[in-house]
């Protein structure tokens, strides 16, 4: 318990002097560019502390629980006795399909719970006056990166180069840019941004690292990495994708 606390001071501790030069930044440019006190200092102190309690309690979560339990599920799922392996000879991609469906069901739900993309969907949903809807943005955003996290995980399993995968999905990308409705693709560019935060990459990079050490032939530092890509390319996709769609659909009813 006592090694607990100490990890945990020291973690807040760390978090305070990350946030410090945010702090120094924002203050210094109130005081001397803008020339002007800070409105309601004991409320925007009372805000940092919350931030950084927050920030570190977050932290802690990830480290004790979530980044754990998602490396031990994606070993648990591509187990060789779970997967029914015989005599211990290599495995075919087909053979991982519980691994495929927790990949698509994690990129989801973590993307549906990441605050920013929250965020940035209530703006959107404001500054459009209504146009963009909020669940619909959020939802499409969620169906990319559960598509993006599956396809990485089917590169780690099949060993196939990433950058394969991120020329052809560029390239798909540039042709739906030319041809989407001008005022949603740079919300789309963003949405792309937007998904690789707080929650999401904790728990999708654990997924990488776990199957990566758990597949063989598959090497973590080489093969582990790279899910976070995919995170961010395939949203944008999918809400280029929505927005044809949802073009497409107005033009039928008229």
């Amino acid at each position: 318990m006592t090694g607990f606390v100490a990890d945990s001071v020291a973690l807040l501790l760390g978090v305070a002097l990350d946030i410090a030069p945010i702090v120094v930044v924002l203050f210094a440019f109130q005081r001397f560019v803008v020339g002007r006190p800070i409105p309601n200092p004991r409320a925007v102190v009372i805000g940092l502390v919350y931030v950084t309690v927050g920030l570190g309690l977050f932290l802690i979560g990830l480290e004790k629980a979530l980044f754990p339990l998602g490396r031990s599920m994606a070993r648990q799922l591509a187990d060789p006795a779970f997967l029914g392996a015989q005599g211990g000879g290599p495995l075919g991609w087909e053979r991982y399909a519980w691994i495929y469906l927790f990949a698509a069901a994690i990129g989801f739900s973590t993307t549906i719970a990441e605050p920013s993309l929250l965020a940035v969907s209530l703006k959107a949903n404001e500054v459009s006056g209504g146009a963009i809807g909020v669940t619909g943005l959020r939802v499409a955003v969620a169906i990319g990166v559960a598509i993006g996290v599956t396809i990485g995980v089917l590169r780690i399993v099949t060993g196939t180069p990433l950058h394969y995968y991120i020329i052809a999905g560029y390239v798909l990308v540039l042709l739906q840019t030319m041809m989407a409705p001008r005022g949603i693709v740079a919300l789309a560019y963003d949405s792309g941004g937007v998904t690789t935060s707080t929650v999401t990459v904790p728990i999708v990079t654990a997924l990488g690292l776990g199957l990566a050490s758990s597949v063989p032939g598959r090497s973590p530092i080489l093969d582990g990495f790279g899910l976070i890509a995919f995170a961010s390319l395939c949203p944008i996709m999918a809400v280029l994708a929505y927005a044809q769609a949802s073009r497409w659909r107005a033009s039928r009813r008229g």
